[in-house]
């Protein structure tokens, strides 16, 4: 049975979890002005220790967000640092975390508003993908990706997530598990909340950094993991047939980790099941996420 969270970290401080509030008219709830991270920590089996996954690459990427963002006078990186640290160790638990580390506007205003800015960092426990080993069912979405020079897919804002949400609300009710978002002109962007990969042909493809994608610390994590399995690796603009001829399609992210596609469109990708490259890259991805290898230990902070 899953740990339960029974505190949460609101301003630097340990709440109970049930107790963590903001004004609904704040203007991190009214207009979204909030930015967040979702990060892992991974329980080693051997020693028993919790190691959280890539948190300075995830820190960094939050002050980018932030100063995008025009925040007045954010959190530091040791706070945050410390709060993500912090929302674990209180609540001990005994497996693996899934930690929302969010900064918001937490006073009232107005869309323009820049201040007063407040946090929360929550650590809990997350079920995995049920369909991380028997793959997933996808579709290409009616709905188009939202473009950089509308609202930037690199800026982890939460507003951005509504497109994903419709696109994904979309797909569930037409009996698929997630959709595919194409760009404005066409091509393979990535998944509601997850980027997206090809193989074809021994060649691990994913799209550019410029086909409106989040920039993601797991996609940066797969690409060089990929690399060093011996497989060449492709980042470039993806038609989207690619996806319905392709050997092999997966998607990555923090929260859905690494979990292969077998069908698009209801058709499916090759014969249907989880391809050899996937399946060893998402061993690969275990096995740094959780310290079994002793590869990349910078990538794992010690709880």
């Amino acid at each position: 049975m899953a740990w339960t969270a029974h505190s949460i970290i609101q301003n630097g401080k340990a709440i109970p979890f049930e107790e963590a509030s903001i004004h609904p008219l704040a203007v991190g709830v009214a207009y979204g002005a909030a930015v967040f991270e979702g990060i892992r920590a991974y329980m080693n089996p051997a020693t028993g220790r919790l190691s959280v996954f890539r948190l300075e690459e995830h820190l960094a990427r939050l002050d980018q967000g932030m100063k995008f963002m025009r925040f007045d006078d954010p959190p530091s990186r040791d706070v945050m640092r410390q709060g993500v640290l912090d929302s674990i160790r209180v609540n001990e638990p005994d497996g693996d975390c899934y930690i929302r580390l969010q900064v918001h506007i937490e006073s009232r205003g107005t869309q323009v508003t820049t201040g007063k800015v407040g946090w929360v960092c929550a650590a809990i426990p997350r079920e995995r993908n049920a369909k991380r080993e028997s793959g997933l069912a996808a579709c290409v979405s009616s709905w188009t990706r939202i473009a950089d020079n509308t609202m930037p897919a690199r800026i982890k804002a939460t507003a951005n997530y509504h497109a994903g949400r419709i696109a994904t609300l979309q797909a569930k009710t037409d009996g698929y598990d997630m959709p595919i978002l194409l760009t404005r002109d066409g091509k393979v962007s990535e998944t509601a909340a997850a980027c997206l990969f090809l193989v074809r042909d021994g060649v691990v493809i994913t799209p550019t950094r410029d086909s409106d994608i989040l920039e993601s610390v797991t996609r940066d994590t797969v690409l060089r993991l990929a690399a060093e399995n011996g497989f060449p690796v492709e980042e470039r603009r993806a038609d989207r047939t690619e996806l319905y001829v392709a050997d092999e399609v997966f998607l990555c992210g923090t929260g859905q980790e690494l979990s292969p596609i077998t069908t698009v469109d209801r058709l499916p990708v090759a014969n249907g099941k989880p391809g050899p490259i996937t399946l060893q890259l998402q061993a690969a991805y275990e096995a740094v996420v959780r310290g079994t290898t002793d590869a990349h230990a910078a990538w794992r902070t010690p709880v």
